[in-house]
């Protein structure tokens, strides 16, 4: 029995950001900051928010889409996304997962 795996199309990094302490400053840094300096990645296709439930163990999801694994990894190993890594401690001190992950088709 073999198994087949798709091929891939993009790549994706998926930041799950737990609740803050004060969402009015981690909104602000957020939109003011963060959002501005992760949308220099050199070879970012799409960059989308989701805002998480009262429930939920997120407060925001943020999804970042590339072309490929190829151009997630540059990106990340740029300048920007050097930056882009450093700033989470400026904002994201209730903690932030990172998932980076190969996007197949469904």
């Amino acid at each position: 029995m073999s198994v087949h795996i798709p091929s891939t199309s993009g790549a994706t990094v998926l930041a799950l950001y737990k609740k803050p302490a004060d969402p009015a400053a981690f909104d602000a840094y957020y939109t003011d900051h963060h959002a501005p300096l992760a949308k220099t990645l050199p070879g970012l296709v799409s960059y989308t928010i989701g805002r998480g439930g009262e429930k939920d163990p997120y407060y925001l999801v943020a999804i970042l889409t590339f072309a490929s694994e190829a151009a997630l990894g540059a990106a990340l190993g740029s300048p920007q996304g050097a930056a882009t890594v450093a700033d989470l401690q400026n904002f994201a001190q209730a903690g932030v997962d990172i998932l980076t992950f190969p996007n197949l088709p469904a």
